[in-house]
């Protein structure tokens, strides 16, 4: 009986350890498959193609007129100064201007002491006169003498030494002629008067004042408008300046950052010689200046277009990536399926780039391209102030995305 008891409570107990032998395998193998749901990527369903739609902002391309610039450094220049000096030793009797005065072509600007040049010209009239008047009585002879010669009163001799006279006499009369001239001109270095319209510098002597040739300028008239702008171009763009000075001259702009604004101008002079020390070849440009923004010796920033792209397709430069096969930007088609496309930058100045390989009007992600990968499905953003063009950029289309970004950040591929 009692044996028969311990047998079957052994086989009792062989029961239970084969029921929680088995209990605790399925309970291992649960907890395995929970662990390894657990540790499953986050971004994979992400980065697939049936994940959330990744979100970013849109800039539609624009098509417009680009110009292609050249930056340089310039200075103000004159195209017109000149230093005036006395021609004679003389004392100026009067001053006709102040300094800083506007004058124009021709207007009187100093007087100086004329009265020995009055002198001469004076003596000069006179001795024309004399030989005149001994002119006139060596013709009388020579008609008296062919008179003569017709009666045969006198030889063919007479006659011509009398001709001889005659013609002596007028020779004479022009050169007194001449000397009255010389003695003009003398007279006309005592009015100093201005060869070219312009401002006036400062004024170096008074009335009263003795000068001379070889003495300091009396004052220096300057041309303030039009005015130049000289510069200097790399010799790699010497052909670029050559065709747009035979094209007319293009668009030059000068900025002064003390007096503020723009102005235009045309390309007007382009040197023969390249500098062999620098490499470069100097270059003037010619600007309306009534309202005297540029001024001679002034330093200056200068801009000459010397292209235009015509009707180019421009985007912001924040919108290219620099992918291991060059340069690509993310077009959005009409289905949100964002792809790479290769482009060429054709021009870039500030915040934009003029490229080649988009077409007006597309779509191409501004920001959150580097959550991009091919055929990934976007929703657009509105554009944020701070990001990709800043102030300047704007959304394509379409108002705010309400799906959050994918956990996962994808680096773009092509």
């Amino acid at each position: 009986m009692k044996k028969s008891f311990a047998l079957g409570l052994a086989g009792l107990a062989i029961v239970v350890a084969a029921a929680g032998g088995y209990a605790l395998m399925r309970g291992g193998s649960a907890g395995d498959a929970a662990l390894a749901g657990a540790s499953a990527p986050a971004g994979s369903a992400a980065s697939g193609a049936g994940g959330p739609p990744i979100s970013v902002t849109l800039v539609a391309v624009q098509k417009r007129d680009v110009d292609v610039m050249l930056d340089a450094t310039g200075t103000v220049t004159a195209l017109n100064s000149v230093e005036l000096r006395p021609q004679v030793a003389a004392t100026i009797t009067k001053v006709h201007i102040k300094e800083g005065q506007f004058v124009t072509a021709g207007q009187l600007l100093f007087t100086l002491d004329a009265r020995n040049d009055e002198v001469n010209v004076t003596k000069a009239r006179a001795q024309l006169a004399k030989d005149l008047a001994a002119l006139a009585d060596a013709q009388r002879q020579l008609a008296r003498s062919k008179d003569l010669f017709a009666q045969n009163f006198i030889s063919q001799g007479a006659v011509d030494t009398n001709q001889t006279l005659v013609e002596s006499q007028q020779a004479v009369v022009a050169s007194d002629r001449a000397a009255i001239e010389a003695a003009q001109v003398g007279l006309s270095y005592s009015r100093i008067a201005a060869p070219a319209a312009g401002r006036a510098g400062a004024i170096n002597v008074f009335a009263g004042s003795f000068v001379q040739p070889s003495g300091a300028a009396l004052v220096t008239i300057t041309q303030l408008d039009p005015i130049a702008v000289a510069f200097s171009l790399p010799q790699r763009n010497l052909g670029q300046a050559l065709a747009t000075l035979r094209e007319g001259g293009g668009k030059v702009t000068a900025t002064s950052p003390e007096a503020g604004g723009t102005a235009v101008g045309k390309l007007l002079f382009v040197d023969n010689t390249v500098d062999a020390g620098s490499g470069t070849v100097k270059v003037k440009a010619e600007f309306a200046n009534k309202d005297e923004r540029l001024w001679p010796g002034a330093f200056v920033t200068i801009r000459l277009a010397v292209q235009s792209l015509k009707g180019a397709s421009v985007i912001p430069q924040a919108a290219i990536v620099q992918s291991p096969r060059g340069k690509v930007v993310y077009v959005v088609d009409a289905g949100n399926k964002a792809s790479p496309r290769p482009v060429e930058v054709l021009y870039a100045e500030g915040v934009d780039a003029a490229v080649s390989g988009v077409r007006g009007g597309e779509r191409v992600v501004l920001d959150g391209r580097q959550n991009l990968r091919p055929g990934a499905t976007v929703v657009e953003r509105a554009a944020t102030e701070g990001g990709g063009r800043g102030k300047r950029g704007t959304a394509a289309s379409g108002g705010s995305a309400s799906a959050p970004a994918a956990s996962a950040s994808a680096t773009p591929s092509v």
